[in-house]
């Protein structure tokens, strides 16, 4: 929390007025960090582990996926498993995934979701230019305040002078909100004509933040 006052006469002996300037910035993760995990023979198709995971390579680097820079084994368990007397491996294994943009990561959740593989989820998220962002929310704060105090002095006949007392409340970057869109349609001829068919699959996606900066300020009153 920054704060800034005035050296000299306390400013509570002057005529001041108070205000808070607020201001956020709409922003987008330049680079995500996904988990992702393959389990062995726990999908639709039974493959196992292996025949997954050969898969998932190929199909990443084909949307153009560097694999041998973005994607990086995490961890294997296995767990033992009866089924009529017959002892049974499966397997576990856990990969991270580093995505570098918005459409990446679109094309990644087609992958998956052509893979049938749903154990996925973000581990965390970057912002490469964050403070030369956050001091331009910083600035446009510190403006929203001084615009306020103005507003408010001109309805009292008055006018502001310089600021004597500055303190930054809130600087916080909002959790991302991950919207997918669903849904589609597919054209398919029925040996009449053509129509269509809804199928489900991620179409679009919106992967958005807000910086928020908020500052207490204080004018002198004239």
């Amino acid at each position: 929390m920054n704060e800034i006052g005035i050296v000299g006469k306390n400013f509570i002996d002057q005529n001041y007025i108070e205000v808070v300037g607020e201001a956020e910035l709409e922003i987008s993760p330049d680079i995500v960090y996904l988990k992702i995990v393959l389990k062995d023979k726990n999908n639709k198709d039974k493959k196992t582990l292996p025949e997954i995971e050969k898969n998932m390579i190929s199909k990443l680097s084909e949307i153009g996926i560097d694999i041998n820079k973005d994607l990086s084994f995490i961890d294997l368990e296995s767990n033992l498993t009866e089924y009529f007397f017959k002892t049974n491996v499966l397997l576990t294994k856990t990969y991270q995934l580093i995505v570098h943009d918005v459409k990446s990561l679109q094309k990644t959740f087609l992958v998956f979701q052509e893979l049938s593989v749903s154990d996925v989820s973000i581990l965390k998220f970057e912002f490469k230019e964050i403070e030369k962002i956050r001091k331009e929310v910083q600035v446009l704060a510190l403006k929203a305040a001084k615009e306020k105090a103005e507003v408010f002095a001109n309805a009292l006949n008055r006018k502001i002078g310089k600021a004597i007392f500055v303190q930054e409340l809130q600087d916080k970057i909002e959790t991302p909100n991950i919207r997918l869109s669903t849904h589609y349609e597919k054209a398919y001829y029925n040996g009449y004509g053509y129509g269509s068919q809804e199928q489900v699959g991620v179409t679009d996606i919106e992967f958005k933040s807000k910086l928020m900066c908020n500052f207490l300020t204080r004018f002198i009153l004239d």
